[in-house]
């Protein structure tokens, strides 16, 4: 794989998948089943071990079970894009770790240190970055205090950084800071799922990122298409049908983030709805609006796999 090839792989729709649990662990077979289900269904980019992954849940050796997981359930036919961060040593290894199993795009969650300089930014990515050069990594950007400066430093000393995954939900300030950065340095990621896509498309973002794609992939990719090809109407009325279950991951400061996608699995009978803290499950009332919102959706899409329905969910 080289760079432009992985640079073409980012300008989609890059996947964040589940993981789900069983009896407290780690469910392997049903990540797995996840996974193929994305890979099925025309999604060709996936993030393991990303935020919608419950990342910060998940211990060294879990990360590094996902990953081997990942690589064998979609092997050659999607491009995985590993999440990785926590201290440098801890990134470094879960980078070689994905290298081990054939991963050569990496994604570097922001640094969750309290304390942290423009400086120590740089950095804190160009020696993860510099660790493995013959991989590519995107930035996962959430704070509006990383400028055009940083990036542009840390591309002067990291040619092998070759994406932003922006989520600030700032689209003007989007627009700036690509332009100072350099509109064709990176491809720009809207970093902030289906909510985003459309605003920051219109200001020239190529791709952007999605828990929603688990759950509803054809959704997704339909919104994909309409942006690519400028028919701003369409992804507006996709966006009309998407928008309570995002308003839903997005109260009360994203605390239900992963909950209301974990639980739209669940009633699948996809996977189990078990969540880790501090995040929670969703309340019985929520859980009634997910039947309601899956039950819309499947009047246009084919969601439920052979012999479920609404009412035989997953029991966590």
């Amino acid at each position: 794989m080289t760079f432009p090839e992985l640079r073409t792989a980012l300008a989609d729709v890059v996947a964040i998948p589940v993981t789900p649990y069983r009896h407290g662990a780690v469910d392997v077979a049903a990540f797995k089943k996840l996974l193929r289900r994305l890979v099925d269904n025309g999604v060709t980019t996936i993030t393991p071990n990303g935020n919608t992954s419950e990342f910060y849940a998940l211990t060294a050796r879990e990360r590094h079970q996902l990953i081997e997981a990942s690589a064998e359930a979609v092997g050659p036919e999607a491009y995985l894009l590993l999440g990785v961060g926590h201290d440098v040593d801890s990134a470094i290894s879960d980078v070689r770790a994905g290298v081990a199993a054939g991963i050569r795009m990496a994604m570097i969650h922001q640094p969750t240190h309290p304390h942290v300089s423009a400086a120590g930014w740089v950095e804190y990515h160009a020696r993860i970055a510099s660790a493995a050069p013959d991989v590519a990594f995107v930035l996962y950007i959430r704070n509006e205090w990383v400028t055009a400066a940083m990036l542009v430093e840390l591309a002067g000393r990291c040619p092998n950084v070759i994406g932003i995954k922006y989520a600030v939900p700032d689209p003007a300030q989007f627009a700036r800071i690509r332009d100072l950065a350099g509109a064709d340095r990176f491809v720009w990621i809207a970093g902030l799922a289906e909510p985003y896509a459309l605003s920051y498309a219109a200001h020239g973002a190529t791709g952007f990122t999605s828990g929603l794609v688990n759950v509803n992939p054809q959704l997704s990719l339909s919104l994909r298409d309409a942006l690519r090809v400028g028919d701003y109407r369409l992804a507006g009325v996709l966006l009309s049908r998407i928008s309570r279950f995002e308003e839903l991951r997005a109260e009360d400061r994203s605390a239900n983030n992963v909950s209301v996608v974990k639980e739209a699995l669940s009633q699948l009978g996809l996977c189990e709805r078990t969540i880790r803290p501090p995040s929670h499950e969703l309340s019985e009332g929520a859980r009634e609006e997910i039947a309601g919102i899956l039950a819309d959706w499947s009047t246009v899409n084919d969601l439920f796999p052979a012999g479920a329905h609404t009412d035989t969910a997953v029991n966590a």
